[in-house]
């Protein structure tokens, strides 16, 4: 790899190398259990490709001529989910990952026949409600048993064992102490609960799966077929790759852009870094500086509207709020995350002292977006069908018709019949993780509407925290990313949910705030020490120290941290209850204590400071994220304290004749 002076751009004929070797798919199967699935060849991949061909036909037939009734949609849905989940993934690291065995074919069939059984004895199973005999509660235990397994394979065995942990807790309910005893429930009470109503397996996670968030992934699937990953390169390069820091600033922007296609922050990572990690590193950036950048940007891609992550649809049922609202709630958060995360890596820049590419080597915006601006239509499109009140199967459904018929405007990014075969292929793939952990989900759910221990727990927290709102809020953030470390952003959501957000409901909090600060330290436990996989990630293409690089990750993304609270304190940043001006003065005033904090965090802002001076900064920082006249006051007068601080030092190092930009 080239070696750059850091107050120097590449010269012309300067060659940045990008790793050609990277491994691409090896990464994402480290770091992201989903796509860690075989790799098969001749008549195993056929039989794979045609389930996953009929599993995406069923989803859109029924989207587009009317879905079923719940639990045959659901049970079809997973029915096709345990069949793929069995076959393309093994049971450990040392099975064979080019192709599956007569075990394998036999777990795949078994699961889908278990599936199968709820909607062939649909009719036969409402009649029995509540007294299932002794096949229904066979076939019941089976199904939990292999959601259990695939939830293992696909997701991790983390999650498998939160859900078996709360299993367990239903039968063992009697011999716990305290808030935690309850009268326990037999076998075929806890089954019957689980797999036959819509309060367990097939409840309302699989049910925002087999709907929403498949047709959203599918979608993505399309984009991408339509090359729209490169676009966005080019057009993040083109925007921001000549300014200070420019590769950094362009995995910013380029991760915020593919957040609305990606709804993992592993693969967005490992998507766009293994372009962008290897360019900062070639201008002169630290490997954990890199791959931290890259790792923090691709994580807030969950949050960007409007297409958020799979656990956004899933607030949009548990609390009866319209997609939209919940996707246009979401902008000024997802907006001031990216900010802070561009502050910091300016600072950076400006402190290690920078620069970008030449403009020369860098493509021209005008050209961008008149060669590939189109593909922009079907994101567009989305946001105005949900305003105008669509549900969001409508849609995504609209968005997918317009992601084949824009590409068709030119030849380089036209569709052709193996392209949209290749792409119901890959979406149907994709969503098996979703699938799987929403499945699982629903065992949690189903313990807790069963045994009533989110009330319990709920009340618990309440109790813990002395009735503090700022306390409750600090244990509802450690219980987010603790479990984050462990369960994918879907299973956290739906726990956290279930026993935090009802506990800052009780202290005042609007039901949407809660929800959504819940949702958000479940996406950031991904770049949170010590299990930081989207961090880790990113570590693994810049081969720097995945730890270090972590840590770097949760400085740079020090927003993420801060922005929750900030919602809590003051709904109106969700669009809740306030005014354009009210608006307006949030955004700036939130802008302005992020540039403190984040200069405290960088130790840096005109030159760089000592010890004082950072606490000065970060103080007047966070007296700008309550929403309050006074504090607001009095966080300017302590940050202009510190910039006029900061003018003079620089001012005294130029009179003394060292070179500043």
């Amino acid at each position: 790899m080239s070696d750059f002076n850091l107050n120097d751009p590449p010269a012309e004929n300067d060659v940045i190398d990008i790793d050609e070797n990277l491994d691409i798919d090896e990464i994402m199967a480290k770091f992201d259990k989903e796509s860690s699935y075989r790799r098969l060849s001749g008549i195993q991949n056929k039989i794979v490709f045609v389930l996953a061909i009929a599993f995406a036909s069923f989803q859109l037939y029924t989207a587009i001529f009317g879905i079923l009734p719940a639990q045959i949609q659901r049970s079809v849905h997973l029915a096709f989910v345990f069949a793929l989940v069995y076959l393309l993934y093994p049971a450990s690291g040392k099975s064979d990952r080019k192709k599956f065995g007569w075990l394998d074919v036999l777990l795949a069939v078994t699961g889908f026949s278990v599936a199968m059984y709820i909607s062939l004895n649909f009719e036969a199973l409402l009649l029995r409600a509540g007294d299932q005999n002794t096949l229904d509660i066979a076939i019941g235990v089976v199904a939990i048993i292999f959601v259990l397994e695939g939830a293992r394979r696909v997701v991790g065995l983390p999650i498998a064992i939160i859900a078996s942990v709360f299993l367990v807790y239903a039968f063992v309910g009697p011999y716990m102490p305290g808030f935690l005893n309850h009268r326990g429930y037999s076998l075929s009470r806890i089954v019957s609960h689980m797999y036959y109503t819509t309060e367990g397996i097939i409840g309302i996670p699989l049910g925002v799966s087999a709907t929403f968030i498949f047709l959203f992934i599918m979608l993505g699937s399309f984009l991408e077929k339509t090359g729209i990953g490169e676009f966005f390169i080019d057009l993040a390069n083109s925007v921001a790759g000549f300014a200070a820091g420019g590769p950094a600033k362009v995995a910013v922007i380029t991760s915020a852009l593919e957040g609305t296609v990606s709804g993992s922050s592993v693969a967005n990572t490992v998507g766009s870094g293994s372009f962008t990690i290897p360019l900062m590193k070639s201008l002169g950036y630290k490997p954990e500086f890199a791959a931290a950048v890259e790792a923090a940007a691709s994580t807030g891609g969950q949050l960007m509207p409007p297409i958020m992550g799979a656990a956004a649809f899933l607030m949009a049922e548990f609390i009866g709020i319209p997609y939209s609202h919940i996707a246009k709630a979401a902008i000024i958060p997802a907006l001031l995350y990216f900010t802070g995360i561009f502050i910091s890596v300016h600072l950076e820049a400006k402190k290690l002292g920078m620069r970008g590419m030449s403009r020369d080597e860098l493509p021209k915006i005008s050209k961008v977006m008149l060669d590939r601006g189109y593909l922009f239509i079907p994101l567009v499109g989305i946001v105005y069908f949900l305003m105008e009140g669509s549900t969001p199967v409508k849609a995504a459904l609209y968005g997918l018709g317009l992601a084949v018929v824009t590409s068709a405007i030119r030849k380089a990014t036209r569709l052709s019949l193996k392209n949209i075969l290749e792409a119901l292929e890959q979406g149907a793939k994709n969503a098996l993780g979703v699938s799987m952990a929403c499945a699982c989900a629903g065992i949690i759910v189903g313990t807790i509407t069963l045994t009533g221990l989110g009330l319990k727990l709920g009340n618990g927290l309440v109790a813990l925290s002395g009735g503090k709102l700022l306390l409750t809020l600090f244990f509802t953030m450690i219980t987010s990313l603790i479990l984050g470390m462990g369960a994918p952003t879907t299973a956290n959501y739906v726990i956290t949910s279930t026993i935090a957000a009802p506990a800052l409901v009780l202290l005042g909090v609007p039901v949407l705030a809660a929800h959504m600060f819940t949702f958000y330290f479940g996406i950031i436990a991904d770049i949170t020490p010590p299990v930081a996989l989207a961090a880790f990630a990113g570590s693994a293409i810049a081969k720097s120290n995945p730890l270090k690089t972590g840590v770097q990750a949760s400085k740079l993304a020090i927003a993420a941290f801060i922005i929750p609270y900030m919602f809590v304190l003051n709904p109106a940043i969700l669009l809740i209850d306030t005014t354009p001006i009210q608006i307006v003065q949030m955004i700036i005033t939130a802008i302005i204590g992020m540039v403190g904090i984040s200069s405290a965090m960088e130790n840096y802002l005109m030159v760089h400071m000592n010890k004082l001076e950072r606490i000065v900064f970060l103080a007047g920082g966070l007296m700008m994220i309550h929403p309050n006249i006074i504090t607001d006051l009095i966080g300017i007068v302590i940050l202009s304290g510190g910039l006029i601080w900061q003018i003079r030092k620089r001012k005294k190092l130029r009179d003394n004749g060292f070179a500043m930009d």
